[in-house]
């Protein structure tokens, strides 16, 4: 009878019907009929159950004697075959449900107040006669784990409702918390009461129509405990086995506990003057690294790991509205700089060699790899990650509150050769990559499977220079040449330089606009703040960008995929690899010694008359760039140009360049135009003057073929001058488009202005 009272009582709440009935009726059919002896040990004994005849039953009364498993276990045994329809445990399930529910319709507006005060007469009944509060208790401590979780957040939503609508904290819960809180390690059983005080500080989080009082509120009566509580379970050897399974109390009691320290920091943003059970993290995260290191299992490593990523991404509310950092909440400057000495000193120490990150590839359904997989084990990219940006972000609160040159320069050189070397051992290689050939690429191969933490290690490299340069110049107001090349090397040796690593992310992308258009759209990154502290530093720092530029197509082009002119008589052309360029280089020392003298552009050679390879001086040269690049640009994800107004653009990009015309037959022209990219007239124009500023004779082909008499005559291409500076400029023609439209989601005046700063400087200055 019960059971189906309870089914149209779940069904009148669900449909939003009005409970007709009185509240004391309600009460009797969501009382759970569980209550607490005297007596009760920490194991939970003692509480007393609902008997078949629907009288009251003590623990002790049952033919389960074991002092260790409780009553509720068995409830479902001793009432299943009586009725299936009437299992108490199914029964208990259906009333946790109902007051969650029940709770949640009352905190909502669209539901008529009428209804809204009926479940609160509902709730004070249940807590002040039935003790609904008890009962929840003390079936935390119960071994059915739904059970447990149902009643876990039952607490915590009555908890909750209790301090949102009436300004109150539960005295009951509040008792058991800081009990159970300060007995351990002597009682075990914490993770339940962790899931209680997580739910209720997410619920807090959730609703942004609670005071700041009512936060404080129910923090401040547990931050001593808390705070404590942190001391006792990480200050201590976790080499026992009870922590090397993720199915332990042990372990369970930590990945609870995690979760409790992730709500503490989400929640210190609503505090002007944050617990110190909010900012324990921080102070002690020495506790955490040695945590991390040690022998416990690799999945409570890795999760204390993304919540290290968490807090040195952190920012207050203050902060993030104003946009200058830790100038309103000296709390937040103080315990960031403790967490980033405590990361720069294990962090020099070899301590990132210390974590393993050989973690198994999680598939669908397990983490076993499927039968006949080629699956190659590597390391847990979104932990190198992970790792890699706390400590690029410590480092750059480090050098922003550092003072001197000297300091700023040991932090910089010791951090990031421990970086460049953990990056090195734990990037997973493949057959198909080649070597990494400069420091500052390093950076994107490790991020750009992630836009977000791309940007945020861009930005904290970008700040890292900016701080240093700037303290170096104010030490020395006039620095020699001699001493800007030091600088320039050491930023290049310490893989920071900005400008190498915005023209290593452009060559990612294949020097796609729309991708950078895609990244200033989202509100995910932090690009927009990255691009434009870059492109202030790109309009005073011009020429060094230019040398960068240079140093691209001089050395780092011998690693760049090319197209290979076959003898025209086989009418074939052919893409040559990056292995199969190195192979070449081995077996044809003439051509190295070729590409060497002409700046590394590629040349390739073609007899005239008899179509055959011969010697350079007596030759046609055909020079291509990186095909990869120059054959297409990667597909825009959105289309942002529409049919009215939107600029003529071409398929791909030409990946040769005429000086000189060359008799060809037609079909071999043919299929060189094919294999090329052809600009428009404007774009081969601009190419031609910008990148190869040789004088045309009687060229009428739309086709940038260029073929020279001799290598001795190769000019170097500054085609990763012209490549990057073209994106810059597509990308701010798309943005004016859109702005045009009222389509961008911000106003970009001041980014613009700066696109158009660095165009101009492009086509007037004649860098050398």
């Amino acid at each position: 009878m019960k059971s189906t009272l309870l089914q149209q009582m779940y069904k009148d709440v669900l449909e939003g019907v009005p409970l007709a009935k009185e509240s004391h009726n309600y009460t009797s059919l969501l009382n759970l009929g569980v209550e607490q002896s005297p007596e009760r040990d920490e194991s939970g004994n003692g509480m007393h159950l609902p008997s078949a005849n629907g009288g009251i039953r003590s623990h002790e009364d049952t033919e389960m004697s074991d002092a260790g498993t409780p009553a509720t276990d068995n409830i479902s045994n001793n009432f299943a075959n009586r009725n299936p329809s009437f299992c108490p445990r199914e029964e208990m399930l259906l009333q946790l449900t109902l007051i969650k529910m029940m709770v949640a319709k009352a905190e909502s507006q669209e539901i008529e107040f009428n209804m809204r005060q009926k479940y609160c007469e509902i709730f004070v009944l249940l807590l002040k006669e039935a003790n609904i509060d008890s009962q929840l208790i003390c079936l935390l401590g119960s071994s059915d784990q739904l059970l447990s979780h149902m009643a876990s957040k039952s607490l915590a939503s009555l908890v909750y409702f209790q301090l949102k609508e009436q300004n109150v904290l539960n005295v009951t819960w509040l008792t058991f918390s800081r009990k159970t809180l300060s007995g351990f390690p002597v009682n075990t059983q914490v993770a339940q009461c962790l899931w209680t005080l997580t739910a209720i500080l997410k619920d807090a989080l959730k609703d942004r129509t609670l005071p700041k009082a009512g936060t404080a509120k129910l923090l401040d009566p547990l931050d001593a405990v808390l705070e404590e509580f942190y001391n006792s379970i990480l200050f201590h050897h976790f080499d026992s086995h009870h922590y090397t399974s993720p199915y332990s109390e042990a372990a369970k009691n930590l990945i609870s506990f995690i979760d409790l320290l992730e709500a503490l920091l989400a929640s210190r943003i609503e505090l002007e003057r944050p617990f110190r059970c909010q900012r324990v993290l921080f102070l002690k995260v020495s506790y955490v690294l040695n945590l991390i290191s040690s022998s416990v299992h690799y999945l409570i490593k890795k999760l204390f790991i993304m919540l290290l990523k968490k807090c040195v991404l952190y920012k207050s509310r203050e902060d993030t509205k104003s946009g200058s950092l830790f100038l309103q909440n000296p709390s937040l400057y103080e315990d960031m700089l403790a967490l980033s000495n405590a990361v720069l000193q294990v962090a020099n120490l070899t301590w990132l060699d210390q974590i393993p990150l050989s973690g198994r590839i999680s598939y669908f359904g397990g983490s076993e790899a499927p039968p006949g997989s080629d699956a190659v084990g590597g390391s847990d990219q979104t932990v190198l990650r992970a790792l890699s940006l706390v400590v690029l972000k410590a480092l750059e609160f480090k050098c922003q509150s550092s003072a001197t040159e000297a300091e700023i320069k040991g932090d910089v050189q010791s951090s990031m050769s421990q970086l460049l070397i953990f990056w090195t051992s734990h990037l997973r290689s493949s057959p198909q990559s080649r070597p990494v050939v400069h420091h500052c690429e390093w950076l994107s191969l490790i991020f750009i499977e992630q836009d977000d933490d791309l940007w945020e290690a861009a930005k904290a490299l970008l700040l890292i220079y900016l701080k240093f340069d700037r303290v170096r110049h104010d030490a020395a107001a006039n620095s020699s040449q001699k001493e800007e090349e030091t600088w320039d090397i050491l930023t290049h040796a310490s893989g920071y330089n900005p400008h190498c690593i915005f023209l290593f992310f452009l060559e990612k992308i294949a020097f796609d606009s729309t991708v950078l258009l895609d990244f200033l759209i989202s509100s995910e990154t932090c690009f927009l703040e990255y691009l434009v502290r870059y492109l202030k530093l790109l309009r005073k720092d011009w020429h060094q960008f230019v040398d960068v530029c240079n140093h691209f197509d001089t050395k780092h082009a011998t690693f760049q995929s090319i197209a290979s002119v076959e003898p025209l008589h086989q009418e074939k052309q052919s893409c040559v690899t990056d292995e199969s360029l190195q192979n070449a280089y081995e077996q044809e020392p003439q051509i190295q010694a070729s590409l060497v003298s002409s700046q590394n552009c590629l040349v390739f050679t073609t007899e005239q008359g008899d179509n055959k390879v011969g010697e350079s001086n007596q030759s046609n040269s055909f020079i291509c760039t990186d095909s990869t690049s120059l054959l297409g640009s990667l597909q825009s994800l959105v289309n942002y140009d529409s049919s009215e107004d939107s600029e003529i653009e071409s398929d791909g990009k030409e990946c040769l360049v005429n000086t000189k015309k060359v008799p060809l037959n037609t079909e071999s022209e043919k299929r060189i135009r094919e294999t090329g990219c052809n600009y428009t007239d404007d774009e081969q124009n601009k190419l031609k003057t910008e990148a190869l500023p040789l004088e045309q004779n009687g060229s009428n082909t739309s086709s940038c073929l260029t073929c020279m008499e001799s290598s001795d005559n190769i000019i170097s291409l500054r085609i990763m001058l012209y490549k990057s500076t073209k994106c810059l400029e597509e990308l701010q023609k798309a943005i004016s488009r859109l702005q045009r439209r009222n389509l961008f989601p911000y106003n970009p005046s001041a980014l613009l202005k700066l696109l158009s700063h660095i165009e101009e400087i492009s086509k007037n200055v004649n860098p050398q």
